[in-house]
């Protein structure tokens, strides 16, 4: 099966409210991740790798910054007069905002109507990882299945959003379905990622709306385990869920193992961003950096550990940085001394500042703020 057989539908905006502090003036599509990413590539370079060449992302509100990453597409080879990329607008036909994944899909009924393709690939931004679908597509059509969810096999993460955990007999076949329970030890958990066929999902979000059913898990999956053939396809490879800011800490600082570098950044399955021109990172004399990623445009002055630095980031004579998210055009003084912060864009932090957190609790500072 092609993979441009694919209709791919990127949620923007899922589970803001859970990082509220990088979401408050951007969706959570467009927050940035490991450097120089935006969570919203990692979702749209895996259908684009996977031969998925039309993607529609849904967004609801704060996308200006989402608009101006993703620009026109050319980045991920979806700038073309045909299928390509399409940013669908936030209003339903009653003009109103949608308040749920139901109504956000009922919004985009002609965009569906309108499709060829004879599936859709729904996916969440908040799920950081590189993962093929055409093995999904290949599982889907071999089992005819009517939906194929993808999940991990492991114990439930603590800080995953909304879990959902299945109970998947043999045949791969979804037997039950549990939302929010409280369960120990291994479970087989959702990733907030689905395949369907494209008039199927245009008939069951019909129903629910009918019905005034919104709750995409209970209404659209849950109550239809008995209805349609629901199989699970097992993705065993990295992942991690950006639903918390120490989620969010954690999922960087974990970039500084090799090992999964190694299988996020597969150059066979390459992640893409939007491209930014720069000059390549200057180190000063007496700087020091050790186990950190540092991206281009970068000056560093200091000393420099355990960090995640984006792109033209600058640090001052003397500074000392540990543990540290700093993003894009910070400007960091002289004689200061961070330990797990995290800094969002364009903030200054003046000479002799001294700001500590905790590994389960770090420092947010907000964008465009001087300290």
């Amino acid at each position: 099966m092609r993979g441009n057989n694919v209709l791919g539908l990127i949620f923007s905006d899922i589970h803001e409210e859970r990082i509220r502090e990088l979401t408050d003036k951007r969706t959570m599509g467009s927050v940035p991740f490991g450097g120089r990413y935006r969570l919203i590539d990692f979702p749209l370079s895996n259908m684009v790798n996977s031969g998925i060449n039309k993607v529609g992302v849904i967004t609801k509100s704060n996308y200006q910054s989402l608009m101006d990453h993703l620009g026109s597409g050319k980045a991920w080879d979806l700038s073309r007069k045909r299928e390509g990329l399409s940013i669908l607008p936030p209003f339903t036909s009653e003009c109103t905002v949608f308040n749920s994944r139901i109504e956000s899909l009922a919004s985009i009924n002609t965009f569906l109507a309108n499709s060829r393709e004879e599936f859709v690939l729904l996916s969440d931004s908040d799920v950081v990882c590189n993962i093929d679908f055409t093995d999904v597509v290949s599982f889907h059509m071999k089992h005819d299945a009517d939906i194929t969810i993808i999940y991990r096999t492991g114990k439930l993460p603590e800080k995953i959003c909304d879990p959902t955990v299945y109970t998947i007999d043999k045949e791969d076949r979804v037997k039950d379905m549990l939302i929010n329970p409280h369960t120990e030890g291994v479970c087989h958990y959702g990733l907030s990622m689905l395949l369907m066929k494209r008039e199927l999902l245009m008939k069951m979000i019909a129903d629910c709306v009918s019905r005034n059913l919104y709750n995409f898990k209970r209404d659209f999956l849950q109550r239809n385990i008995g209805t349609y053939k629901i199989c699970a396809y097992e993705f065993k490879g990295y992942t991690q869920s950006i639903c918390s800011m120490n989620a969010y800490f954690e999922a960087n600082m974990a970039l500084m193992q090799s090992a999964v570098r190694a299988e996020l950044f597969n150059p066979d399955r390459p992640i893409f961003t939007k491209v930014r021109d720069d000059m390549p990172a200057r180190y000063g004399l007496g700087s020091s950096v050790s186990n950190s990623l540092i991206a281009d445009g970068c000056v560093i002055e200091g000393s420099v550990e355990n960090c995640v630095l984006f792109r033209g980031v600058h640090v001052g004579k003397n500074t000392k940085l540990e543990n540290c998210v700093v993003m894009q055009d910070t400007e960091i003084g002289a004689n200061c001394h961070l330990n797990y912060v995290i800094i969002d864009k364009d903030a200054v932090i003046k000479n002799d500042r001294s700001l500590f957190g905790f590994h389960s609790y770090p420092v947010f500072i907000s964008k465009g703020s001087v300290v």
